[in-house]
């Protein structure tokens, strides 16, 4: 036990051990208790921009800690998840919405796909891909 000069325990030591009896004395729905009305409290207090600020900074320090080869993996894990829970249409409809608003409606003139035909194309083949996996 870290004491001070005067033999009392420290405050490290003090929360330490209080956190420890707090774990022993609580489960899993507690924790999320907790932690819900503490996002709850804290969306309350904070704007918008606070948010922004600390999405901010957190891409920021996620960015700094890690490499190409980790970015490429949870998009992969996230295409999956979001392929696992969505069907074709989904797929056919967010692949026009894109198309549309990067580009307008249909062809751009120049002979080459517009970018709805390739999204409305893209969203098609992933949905062959994934009736075919299944």
């Amino acid at each position: 036990m870290a004491n001070n000069n005067n033999g009392k325990m420290s405050r490290e030591e003090a929360g330490r051990l209080g956190g420890e009896a707090t774990a022993n004395n609580h489960d899993k729905e507690f924790y999320q208790e907790i932690g819900r009305k503490g996002g709850e409290a804290t969306s309350r207090s904070h704007d918008k921009e606070f948010y922004q600020e600390i999405g901010k900074k957190g891409g920021d320090s996620t960015s700094n800690s890690h490499d190409k080869e980790f970015y490429q993996e949870i998009g992969q894990k996230g295409g999956e998840a979001t392929s696992d829970s969505h069907g074709r249409e989904f797929y056919q409809e967010i692949g026009q919405q894109g198309g549309e608003a990067r580009n307008g409606s249909g062809s751009n003139g120049d002979g080459k796909m517009s970018r709805e035909e390739a999204g409305r194309k893209g969203g098609e083949a992933r949905a062959r891909q994934r009736q075919r996996g299944n």
